[in-house]
């Protein structure tokens, strides 16, 4: 099991930056991926960002790639999404998922959500 917790959103001007967290509990964190997912009003939920188990490898929705950069602590058991150069269509609701094992971009895979955190960028 394993339980998450985002923080860190908030509105902000184009241009500004934030940086999300996402706490989580449970003993195996080390062996899940961790994507950030967020979705926008009348919109399905889309993959922003993810990080395999070991750490090692990331990946990028293109519409945030240079921008946005996800990092783990796992001594922390903490994950992290900066993400700079906001745009308005950056405003969603943005949360953190776990899988074990593999990293996958599909939300569909993911075991555990957290309750998200509003983003909100205006131009």
């Amino acid at each position: 099991q394993v339980h998450l917790v985002e923080s860190g959103g908030g509105l902000v001007q184009a241009g500004d930056s934030l940086r999300l967290s996402c706490a989580a509990s449970g003993r195996t964190f080390t062996t899940y991926s961790m994507g950030w997912f967020r979705q926008a009003p009348g919109k399905e939920r889309e993959f922003v960002a993810g990080i395999s188990w070991i750490g090692g490898s990331v990946y990028y929705a293109d519409s945030v790639k240079g921008r946005f950069t996800i990092s783990r602590d796992n001594a922390k058991k903490t994950v992290y999404l900066q993400m700079n150069s906001l745009k308005p269509e950056d405003t969603a609701v943005y949360y953190c998922a776990a899988r074990s094992g593999a990293f996958a971009a599909s939300p569909k895979v993911y075991d555990y959500w957290g309750q998200g955190t509003q983003v909100t960028v205006s131009s």
